[in-house]
């Protein structure tokens, strides 16, 4: 695509509010960065995938609020991360990680391990235990 062909559809899901950088060929034939608001296909579909992450942290958040799932399943949610990522962050097991993600199991945690929590969340531990 040509530098001065790049889209720029004002209706985007960031509301303008931040630019996506592209490549495209500058008037010389060389690869040039664009800074580009987007275009209204993929606008689209990054508005869709919102909805669908949002939806899926609002469920993960009533299931802590029934008591089926401990907050950190809501923080990941939130942060987008899975068990196996979360498990790289805190230097415990997957395993390990999923059992924490139990209630109850959750309310034993000691303060070492609430805080290495809260730092791969890179939140404090107050927020660690809320689901605002």
């Amino acid at each position: 695509m040509e530098e001065d062909k790049v889209p720029q559809d004002d209706a985007n899901v960031l509301d303008g509010k931040l630019k996506v950088l592209k490549y495209a060929v500058d008037k010389d034939g060389n690869y040039t960065k664009v800074k580009t608001v987007g275009w209204e296909p993929e606008n689209i579909v990054l508005s869709q995938a919102w909805e669908d992450i949002n939806e899926h942290v609002s469920e993960v958040r009533q299931k802590v609020l029934n008591g089926k799932l401990s907050p950190i399943a809501y923080h990941m949610a939130k942060q987008m991360l899975d068990v196996a990522m979360l498990a790289g962050y805190v230097g415990y097991s997957t395993f390990r990680v999923k059992w924490h993600l139990r209630p109850g199991v959750f309310k034993r945690l000691s303060g070492k391990q609430l805080d290495k929590y809260a730092q791969a969340f890179r939140i404090s531990r107050e927020q660690l235990l809320q689901v605002d």
